[in-house]
């Protein structure tokens, strides 16, 4: 299928850029960015402007004609690009996961900006280029993030140009079938879910408000309005979240939300709408549209020392509401921050969310898998669109099938299902690979490092999140392994790392090193890791177990015991024994092959490029300035390994990777989704660390080895990025 002509929406949007009822002067430019006004990562359609003005829908429904072409994806769009659009010219930036599909839904008129390649100009940079001598820039400032309107006036400045805020969006004024807000039900949490009642979670809100003299806290992020007052909404597919904003005070609360919704008698009584409540938790409902004015009114009262938080990332409309003076920004708002900190209720939740409650093709298992949600208690609705995929529909990221596209599966392809739900209790999210015939030696060779990698990242100690490293190859088949996990206390053993704010401490271990990366653990303080909620088997089948480390045989069985015990038990309780015995068959414990050893780098010459050892069987990193740079140096300075090849974990155990191209911090991750963390096996510099004692390091401050080559001994040189202040980010 041809991509959308777009010549004739690029025409009126180009005319409404000059016409004085949108701007009081002409704007050269006008930027489109994939959010909405609450800078949401999923959106719903009202919100899709740009792919409405471009064609390319990023992961809007799919067009059967363009899944015919290799091009399906799931039915709610992602933040994933943003459209810049001049007198002359229509640019989209975007990355690495959607050049393919991008490339195949937009039109002559537009240009394809890869975002990550090095001859890729930054959306700035490219506008100074293209524009005439003092140019004005227009963007929604409802619906640009304040960080990037600062950073992209900046440079827009710097160059002699303005970027302007134009208040009527011109996308809006020529879509003339636009659709509706959605203004959908909204279901009530009570205490058995949360934990604590939303007036608790006012009540601490509060407490840190008047800690640090803040007098009202504006949240504009749908997630925290829904944690703060135990509510979930579905106006946005397959994320429970609805369109609102909240403005706390000290004394006061203001919901700003549209619809009869508000009314109903279980969201009345859940908040307490119709009680006589002090005057400190009786809300206040306004009009959705109306926070900016409520809000210009509230800062207009103001005495000279009051503070008014809100996030960096609300948007730049909301931001400049408040007076510069008062404007108090954080890039973690103290709910971001609560609502990460699970509660025994919500930890439990999470865990019963994960625990079952249960000629084949893409879309009857995708069907199934939701089938079998569908049964268990506290099912809501899918979390997002299930990612069914075979053989090359596996390397397409957030592919959906479609009947157009709709494979069956075989002996011979490997199989990608990413699926998840949203249950009263908690919040699913899994992706495994498997292969129903024979893998091949590549297939499991490829699948085996994915694994290397998501193994590693699950002994770290980073703050929540999922991990989902990934490989994906064109026309072939993509290789996905995600779990949930949840942030729990670990103990420190000897022979492990950690960093307070004033000093790294290493603790050496029979001339070995093994790292550990808590966020606290000095003095005593403790330190964390991650309990995987998601209890699904790995297929064993696919992994070259001979590749993997005593540790990561270890871990494998560990979690696959984990498996058997929790999900057993709950198979055996509702009576499904064929699932049962499936799960006893996939959890048997794996051992290596006596003799064999782990995959590991194993550079051999320090001159312009690692080579390749054959005993190992690595493919080594390669970069032009590294061996030179490093060799009989203490300081090793700051390096950007550039690389192509496969990031290998070393004897130490850490490390992920795919075949991804750019520098090995971006590619880490990309991969893991973590800051990035890269071992290097290198004889070159055994003597040089031989020589280095504990002590050496000591002396060193977090706060200056941002971007630093840490060497901890002669069998490994750790490079971790996004060092500050003795913690991780």
């Amino acid at each position: 299928m041809a991509p959308k002509v777009t010549s004739e929406l690029l025409r009126q949007l180009r005319q409404a850029m000059k016409n004085s009822e949108y701007v009081t002067e002409p704007i050269q430019a006008y930027i489109i960015p994939s959010g909405d006004a609450h800078q949401s990562e999923y959106i719903a359609p009202c919100d899709c402007r740009r792919a409405f003005v471009s064609g390319f829908d990023g992961s809007a429904e799919p067009d059967p004609q363009l899944a015919l072409e290799g091009i399906a994806v799931s039915c709610l769009e992602v933040s994933l690009g943003t459209a810049i659009i001049t007198e002359e010219h229509a640019a989209m930036w975007t990355d690495g996961r959607y050049f393919l599909q991008a490339a195949k839904q937009m039109d002559s008129n537009w240009t394809l900006m890869k975002m990550g390649l090095k001859d890729t100009p930054t959306q700035e940079d490219w506008l100074v280029s293209v524009l005439p001598e003092g140019s004005r820039v227009g963007v929604d400032p409802l619906i640009i993030p304040t960080d990037y309107w600062k950073k992209m006036a900046k440079v827009l400045r710097s160059a002699g140009h303005h970027l302007i805020p134009v208040k009527e969006n011109l996308v809006d004024k020529i879509w003339t079938d636009r659709p509706e807000r959605p203004c959908k039900p909204l279901l009530t949490l009570g205490l058995d879910y949360t934990g604590i009642s939303w007036k608790e979670k006012v009540a601490d809100l509060r407490l840190k408000m008047a800690e640090r003299n803040i007098v009202w806290f504006v949240v504009t992020a749908l997630d925290e309005i829904a944690w703060l007052f135990n509510l979930r909404g579905s106006d946005v597919e397959h994320n429970p979240v609805f369109f609102s904003y909240a403005i706390v005070g000290l004394e006061t609360i203001m919901l700003f939300i549209d619809g009869e919704r508000i009314d109903a008698p279980s969201v009345k009584e859940h908040l307490l709408l119709d009680l006589g409540l002090e005057a400190e938790f009786r809300i206040q409902v306004l009009p959705y549209k109306s926070i900016l004015s409520e809000l210009k009114t509230l800062c207009a009262d103001l005495a000279p020392r009051d503070k008014v938080w809100v996030s960096d990332k609300a948007s730049y409309a909301v931001s400049e509401a408040i007076p510069k003076d008062h404007r108090c920004c954080m890039p973690y708002t103290p709910i971001c921050i609560a609502k990460a900190v699970k509660n025994s209720a919500e930890s439990e939740g999470m865990r019963r969310a994960h625990v079952p409650k249960g000629g084949v093709t893409e879309i009857s298992v995708a069907d199934k898998a939701e089938e079998f949600r569908r049964q268990q208690a506290d099912f809501v609705d899918l979390s997002f669109p299930t990612i069914s995929s075979t053989g090359p529909n596996g390397a397409i990221i957030h592919y959906a099938p479609v009947p157009e596209t709709n494979r069956t599966l075989s002996l011979d392809e490997v199989y990608l299902i990413d699926s998840g739900a949203q249950y009263r209790d908690g919040t699913t999210d899994v992706t495994r690979t498997m292969h129903f015939g024979t893998p091949t030696a590549y297939e499991k060779e490829c699948f085996t490092y994915v694994l290397k990698g998501h193994i590693a990242v699950s002994a770290a100690v980073f703050p929540a999140g999922t991990k989902e490293p990934g490989y994906y190859e064109d026309g072939a088949f993509g290789i996905r392994i995600e779990n949930v996990v949840l942030v729990v206390p670990v103990k420190t053993k000897d022979g492990r790392v950690w960093w307070d704010d004033l000093m790294v401490v290493f603790v050496k271990k029979s001339k070995r090193f093994c790292v550990l990366l808590p966020q606290y653990n000095f003095n005593n303080r403790g330190s964390l890791t991650f309990e995987p909620l998601t209890l699904v088997p790995i297929q064993t089948k696919m992994i070259d177990v001979d590749s993997l480390t005593d540790k990561e045989c270890d871990w494998l069985n560990n979690y696959h015991l984990t498996c058997r015990d929790v999900i057993g038990k709950e198979l055996q309780k509702q009576g499904r024994q064929e699932a049962l015995e499936w799960l006893i068959r996939e959890t048997q414990p794996v051992s290596k092959q006596p003799g064999t050893r782990p995959v590991v780098w194993q550079p051999r010459a320090p001159g312009l490029q690692w080579q390749e050892d054959t005993i190992w069987g690595a493919r080594p990193i390669r970069d032009r300035s590294f061996a030179s740079s490093v060799v009989g140096r203490r300081h090793l300075g700051t390096l950007k390994l550039d690389t192509a090849s496969v990031s290998r974990p070393s004897d130490c155990g850490w490390a992920a990777g795919a075949h991804l191209s750019g520098p090995a911090c971006e590619r880490l991750q990309l991969v893991s989704g973590l800051p990035a963390l890269c071992l290097l096996v290198c004889p070159e510099l055994q003597a040089l660390v031989d020589r280095m004692v504990p002590s050496w390091v000591l002396e060193i401050n977090p706060s200056l080895i941002i971007e630093q080559i840490i060497t901890l001994g002669p069998h490994a040189i750790v490079r971790s990025s996004n060092f500050a202040s003795g913690k991780p980010i």
